[in-house]
């Protein structure tokens, strides 16, 4: 799977109000998300790095957004 660093990159400096509307009333801070998102773009989308419990975070929250703003996700295969 690869994303895009500069959709990333915008979506955790840019739409904050979209990463707290997804993660209100689901337990998650949306600081925590941010800092997934970070932690990505410091290692250049690698999501081999993400441990079980950051992968989770990425699919239920970063991914969706990432996919809503362009579609631009795509698997290697």
């Amino acid at each position: 799977m690869e994303i895009d660093l500069d959709l990333l990159k915008d979506l955790i400096n840019n739409r904050i109000a979209d990463i707290e509307q997804i993660v209100d009333g689901t337990g998650y801070l949306p600081r925590t998300v941010l800092g997934l998102g970070t932690f990505l773009l410091d290692h250049d989308g690698n999501l081999d790095l993400l441990t079980a419990k950051q992968q989770v975070t990425f699919e239920k929250f970063l991914k969706p957004l990432l996919e809503s703003s362009s579609g631009k996700i795509t698997a290697d295969d």
